[in-house]
């Protein structure tokens, strides 16, 4: 089967099987995410697709190609004769550290969207945001009542984040979204805060991306909550957007920002102002790392094994078939593992241990995320054939996985205690554990 065969065969099953309506612009060098708005999910589904209907051997390395952005890219990688190169793309590769982890900071996180904007002013004033990640890796998720994952339900909110940002770093954060209010009071709230925002001051909204068609991405949700930052423009119809997350900025109606923020699936913003940010105090950095710091669970794993166990073993009349919908929001919690990434450069930095050291760790970082993609392909491909032999294997996968992450963990909390002992002053304050408020 040539490219040419894999690229028809393509265009059927988006098509014919999986009812995709973003297929104007097909072609061989139609940009999968930015042209026909297939995410994450949507290319892993694809790619199954194509394994079963048609017999393609697809291999694991496949889903740590970060070069497949066309059409044309995904049907050379699966080609039987396919190049041995990567085929050239013009997708973005993020620029390498200048001198490795003790060089520049040249390159930065975008994995989760408060942090991403409460961070940015941060980074503007020479602060180093990296710490703040500590509360990434093992974020909070939910488990709904019909065992599916969720990164965001109406149960959580953001007061543990608020709590350490303005301990860490001396900004307030002030939420001025009452969610026992209606939405139209805290849209006019939103108005009145907007037309007295003062320069320095930042205003970001919790909205409904699903309804921002023409800002998709990969992680096409719907709904998708997320938080980005809002101010003013000359033109009372348009207003300024920064997104730093998804590292975007520029205008957008002002109608469709409130249809997305008005949406019942969101409730959520603050406002504040980065400008008289200050770095950690080191005593606080040590307090939060313990309080964040989880040596002897992985709560994402956990989560996942329970899932799949409860669908295999058919709990609540669960079947093996529901199991791609009930994790079809593992990969945006699956991008939070790169946070371990600051972590250890945060450390590895003050301590001045050798960059080489830090490439490995950051090696093995990348093998448990593209591992945790790679899972994700076998939980699609168990829903689809039904076959409960697979169970054990993918069970297997997670052993594996788990045991990945608790080395990283390990490795971070050495770190951690060689970064503590080499400070008097934190050594001198004791290491009281914390609890992170509820």
């Amino acid at each position: 089967m040539t490219s040419d065969d894999i690229i028809e065969a393509i265009g059927v099953i988006l098509r014919d099987e999986m009812r995709h309506p973003h297929l104007d612009l097909f072609g061989p060098e139609a940009r999968l995410n930015e042209d026909l708005y297939v995410d994450s999910v949507q290319l892993l589904q694809l790619i199954l697709a194509l394994e079963l209907n048609l017999g393609l051997p697809v291999s694991e390395e496949a889903f740590s190609r970060q070069d497949i952005a066309t059409v044309a890219d995904l049907a050379a990688m699966l080609a039987p004769a396919g190049p041995q190169e990567p085929p050239a793309t013009n997708a973005p590769v993020p620029p390498a550290p200048s001198g490795g982890v003790h060089g520049d900071l040249t390159y930065d996180l975008k994995i989760h969207c408060f942090v991403s904007c409460v961070c940015d002013g941060l980074k503007t004033r020479g602060i180093d945001h990296r710490p703040f990640y500590f509360l990434i890796w093992d974020a909070e998720f939910a488990i709904t009542d019909g065992f599916q994952l969720a990164y965001h339900s109406d149960a959580m909110d953001h007061e543990t984040f608020r709590y350490w940002f303005e301990r860490l770093y001396g900004v307030p954060l002030l939420a001025w979204y009452d969610p026992s209010r209606p939405k139209d009071d805290n849209v006019a709230t939103l108005l009145d805060i907007l037309q007295r925002r003062a320069p320095d001051e930042c205003v970001m909204v919790m909205l409904d991306m699903f309804h921002l068609p023409e800002r998709e991405n990969k992680f096409n949700q719907n709904p998708f909550p997320h938080y980005l930052l809002l101010e003013l423009t000359a033109d009372p119809a348009v207003w300024q957007v920064r997104d730093p997350d998804f590292r975007w900025e520029g205008p957008i109606a002002r109608d469709r920002l409130l249809n997305a923020i008005r949406q019942p699936t969101v409730a959520g913003g603050y406002r504040f102002d980065p400008s008289g940010a200050r770095p950690p105090d080191e005593r606080d950095l040590a307090a939060f790392f313990t309080a964040c710091f989880r040596p002897n669970a992985n709560p994402l794993i956990d989560a996942v094994r329970a899932i799949v166990t409860a669908h295999a073993e058919g709990q609540g009349g669960l079947v093996l078939a529901d199991l791609g919908a009930a994790l079809r929001e593992l990969p945006v919690i699956t991008i939070r593992k790169w946070a371990y990434e600051h972590g250890f450069a945060f450390f590895w930095r003050a301590l001045q241990w050798p960059d080489e050291a830090f490439q490995r760790i950051c090696d093995e970082i990348e093998a448990l995320v593209n591992g945790l993609t790679a899972l994700h392909y076998a939980v699609l491909k168990l829903a689809r054939t039904g076959d409960a032999a697979e169970v054990a294997a993918v069970l297997a996968r997670l052993d594996a996985l788990d045991a990945a992450e608790f080395s990283l963990k390990r490795q971070l909390a050495g770190a951690f205690e060689a970064w503590r002992d080499a400070r008097p002053r934190v050594r001198q304050a004791g290491h009281v554990p914390e609890r992170i408020p509820a």
